[in-house]
């Protein structure tokens, strides 16, 4: 009985609903061969170097004035504290106090500019002075925030955010508190947060075809088992990144990484698979930066079909307002939306009862994308928007297991990468 059921999965000549009971779709999949030939003409064009310059901020005559951070040796971070720290005191022996000037990180401060494709910080400042009893609480954090960085520099370590916030917990109260004053510290410094030395937990992880090395060690993440490596906090010890992989995918999820981790998708089809489990922190979007400039990769992501899921590709392409400071270093050009897109769910026949429908907030935060510039200049994203306001249903990444656990793997991506169908 069981051989005859393989005769019959096997058969290409059984009916369309026979074939695709199990797996929809996969009858219409072309040889793997066909497939790595058209993803090696889209990573040589990706690996094509441009003769035109690479702009930035300074090359463009923009209306606005607008400021970006530089990545700084810690020796250049510890003059910059020191020449404050004695302006400060200057003004404080003439009796007129102190204060710091920090640059606003509003919403009405960021500035999109198309030519550069990311967001960018623009120069509107605001006095925090100690006098003020509306702002001396956090001016003494900040004083406090810019002491501790110092302490780094002498002693050239690094500490995570959390380290940070349990050297004076009475002072910070909540970590937020801690994390958005370093921040406010970068702006006013002028540096990376990455050049503070101060990083997040570990987060993200990645997998597949790519070796490096991280602080002299040399990691192969094809044998890191399911798991994969975990991302380096300190991006500035990663280095020598050598890879085969024909693209890099980007997952929102930890479950669809875990999938496609364990069925080694990356042996089928040469790439490199990473995702920060959620939204983006610093040191995934670094790394996934570094790897799309070091070894000239496409990049093509897997969100989910929620509103939430291309924001959270826009954090990665046209960075985050919360840190628009320092876009020119943290975002990734060029990413390609792979899916699931909301025009995925009917292509693909996604069961109505694996689809959600979209909630106020939901319905509200997409048609607030559409208004954003990012997406406004991408006449394909602004199409799939439309139709999930439209439709007011959205599906998580899982939702294709519906077809069974592995159709992500074995059918979904492998025809998305055969017809080219990304945005």
């Amino acid at each position: 009985m069981a051989d005859k059921r393989k005769r019959r999965r096997a058969d290409p000549s059984s009916s369309d609903e026979e074939s695709d009971g199990a797996l929809p779709f996969k009858k219409h999949l072309k040889s793997d061969a066909t497939i790595l030939t058209s993803l090696k003409a889209l990573t040589t064009s990706s690996a094509t170097p441009s003769t035109s310059k690479t702009l930035t901020l300074s090359d463009l005559s923009l209306s606005s004035t607008c400021r970006e951070v530089a990545d700084l040796p810690l020796t250049s971070v510890q003059s910059i504290i020191e020449t404050l720290a004695l302006s400060l005191a200057k003004s404080i022996l003439s009796g007129s106090g102190f204060s710091f000037s920090v640059p606003s990180r509003s919403s009405a401060n960021q500035l999109y500019v198309p030519e550069l494709d990311r967001i960018v910080l623009k120069d509107k400042t605001s006095t925090r002075p100690y006098s003020n009893v509306s702002t001396v609480r956090k001016t003494t954090i900040t004083t406090r925030i810019l002491q501790l960085i110092h302490q780094l520099c002498l002693k050239n370590i690094h500490v995570t955010k959390r380290d940070l916030f349990y050297t004076d917990v009475k002072l910070f109260q909540d970590q937020a508190q801690s994390d958005a004053v370093l921040d406010d510290v970068s702006c006013i410094l002028g540096c990376t947060r990455s050049s503070l030395n101060v990083v997040a937990a570990e987060k993200g992880v990645v997998v597949g075809r790519l070796i490096f090395s991280d602080n002299g060690d040399m990691i192969d993440c094809t044998k890191m088992g399911m798991g994969g490596k975990a991302i380096p906090p300190n991006i500035d010890r990663v280095g020598d990144m050598q890879s085969d992989a024909l693209f890099i995918l980007l997952v929102e999820k930890d479950a669809a990484y875990m999938r496609l981790a364990e069925d080694r998708f990356y042996n089928r089809f040469p790439c490199i698979i990473v995702t920060a489990k959620g939204q983006p922190d610093v040191a995934t979007r670094l790394f996934l930066r570094k790897m799309k400039l070091e070894l000239k990769l496409p990049v093509l992501a897997l969100v989910d079909s929620d509103p939430y899921g291309l924001k959270i590709l826009s954090v990665y392409g046209c960075g985050s307002k919360n840190m628009s400071y320092d876009s020119a270093n943290l975002t990734t050009p060029d990413i390609k939306w792979l899916g699931v897109r909301p025009s995925d769910l009917d292509k693909y026949k996604i069961p109505e009862q694996c689809r959600l429908p979209m909630t106020e907030q939901d319905i509200k935060t997409g048609k607030d994308l559409l208004e954003e510039d990012f997406v406004k200049k991408n006449p394909g994203w602004v199409e799939e928007l439309n139709l999930m306001v439209k439709t007011k249903q959205k599906a998580e990444i899982q939702a294709l297991s519906s077809f069974g656990f592995q159709y992500l793997s074995e059918v979904y991506l492998p025809l998305k990468l055969q017809q080219r169908d990304w945005l």
